[in-house]
C-alpha cells in the first residue's frame, strides 16, 4: 500500500435535513487513502459510506472539514474547476453501468477523452478493452453484451483518462457471485499492475475481502479497520457493528 496519501479527509462532517430534523450522515471523519491502495468501505444501513464517498469525489459538498486530493482542496473548489477535476484525475464505476446504450464498448471507453478534448488515441482504448479481456467486443453495444462485461467496459471507461483515483460504488451489485469476483479481481489488478488507487463501497464481506483494507463505518464515524481481510474476518465485524445498532 503506498505511504502518499491520494486522498485525505480531515475532520468532515455532512449533515442533512429531513422534514424539520438534521440527520448528521458523517460525524468528523478523519481517514487517509494511499497511493496504489484498494479500501472497502463497509457499515451498516445509513452509516455514512455513500457520502464518505460522495464527499471524497466531491459530488456532495462538505458541511465542515477538509478533503484533499492529491493535496488540491476540492472542498474549496468552484463547480467549474470540480467538474474539470473530476474528468481529468477520478474515475467512477457505479452498479448501474451507466453505458450509453446507443454506442458500442469502444465509444463508450472512449467518452471520456472526448469530454476532455484531449487527442483520441486508438491503441490507448484497445489497450483498455483488453485489460478488461474486451479486446474482441469493442464494436458491440451495451445491449449485446453481458452484465459482467457492461461492468468491464465502465471499468475500462473510468481509467482511460488513467485518473489519480477510482471510486466504486456496489460495483458488482448487479452481477452473479461468479461474474461478481471477475469484476473484483480486475479492480485488485488495476491496483497492482498501474498503482491505481481504489475506494469502494460495498456491503458483501466476499467483496470487501478483494480489498488490502477495509474501513468500518457506524453512525458517521469511522470505528476500526481490518487489514489483508478475509471474507469471515469482515462478516464478523459487520455482524457486531449491527448487533450494536
Amino acid at each position: 500500500m503506498g505511504s502518499v496519501e491520494v486522498v485525505r479527509l480531515e475532520g468532515v462532517r455532512k449533515e442533512y435535513r429531513r422534514g424539520d430534523s438534521r440527520v448528521v450522515a458523517l460525524d468528523g471523519v478523519e481517514v487517509g487513502f494511499g497511493a496504489g491502495s484498494f479500501t472497502a468501505i463497509m457499515g451498516p444501513s445509513g452509516s455514512g459510506k455513500s457520502t464518505l464517498l460522495q464527499c471524497a469525489a466531491g459530488l456532495d459538498r462538505v458541511d465542515e472539514g477538509r478533503v484533499l486530493l492529491d493535496g488540491v482542496p476540492v472542498h474549496e473548489l468552484s463547480e467549474r474547476a470540480l467538474t474539470v477535476l473530476r474528468r481529468e484525475q477520478m474515475g467512477f464505476v457505479f452498479q448501474s453501468f451507466n453505458l450509453i446504450p446507443a454506442l458500442t464498448a469502444r465509444q463508450n471507453v472512449e467518452l471520456p477523452l472526448r469530454l476532455a478534448g484531449r487527442p483520441l488515441d486508438a491503441a490507448v482504448v484497445e489497450r483498455g478493452l483488453a485489460d478488461v479481456g474486451l479486446a474482441d467486443r469493442g464494436g458491440h453495444r451495451p445491449a449485446e453484451l453481458s452484465g459482467g462485461q457492461q461492468q468491464r467496459v465502465a471499468i475500462a471507461r473510468a481509467l482511460v483518462t488513467r485518473p489519480k483515483v477510482l471510486f466504486a460504488d456496489e460495483p458488482t451489485g448487479a452481477l452473479d457471485s461468479r461474474t461478481a469476483g471477475d469484476v473484483l479481481a480486475l479492480l485488485r489488478e488495476v491496483v497492482h499492475r498501474h498503482g491505481q488507487t481504489v475506494i469502494m463501497v460495498t456491503h458483501d464481506p466476499v467483496a470487501a475481502s478483494f480489498a488490502q483494507r477495509v474501513l468500518f463505518l457506524k453512525d458517521g464515524a469511522v470505528t476500526g479497520e481490518l487489514a489483508s481481510p478475509t471474507a469471515e474476518g469482515v462478516a464478523l465485524r459487520m455482524a457486531s457493528l449491527e448487533a450494536s445498532c
